[in-house]
């Protein structure tokens, strides 16, 4: 009877634990589809935007500096959303948004050198 009652409970966790496991199976497909949907929503707004040159410069620039194409089609897709796009972007255009964007993110580097101010044992050897 034991044994019963033992395989009875194992059952009801088992189903418990694959019921959890279909849930969170359930919840990361969820996810990848809204990722999907969200790809694919961006793609039809860069696709009404941008001319075939223009896509096809963004998308070379996406394999070098993946960074600097998310930046660049997340402005084009906030100008689309507001409005201030006069129509489709051909390649020179989307070359001086590419210079807009690239002053604003430009990481400007100095370098500087602090050398110390002791007293330097060469100075006393002038005897």
């Amino acid at each position: 009877m034991a044994d019963e009652e033992l395989e009875a409970i194992r059952r009801q966790r088992m189903s418990e634990l694959q019921a959890k496991q279909g849930d969170a199976s359930n919840n990361q497909q969820q996810g990848e589809e809204a990722k999907q949907r969200e790809t694919d929503m961006r793609n039809t707004i860069l696709a009404q935007v941008l001319d075939q040159s223009a896509r096809a410069r963004l998308n070379n620039l996406a394999l070098v500096k993946p960074d600097k194409a998310n930046a660049v089609e997340n402005y084009l897709i906030q100008m689309a959303r507001f409005g201030k796009l006069g129509g489709k972007i051909s390649e020179s255009g989307l070359i001086e948004i590419l210079e807009k964007v690239c002053q604003q993110t430009e990481k400007k580097m100095t370098v500087t050198f602090n050398r110390r101010r002791v007293m330097d044992s060469d100075d006393e050897d002038d005897d």
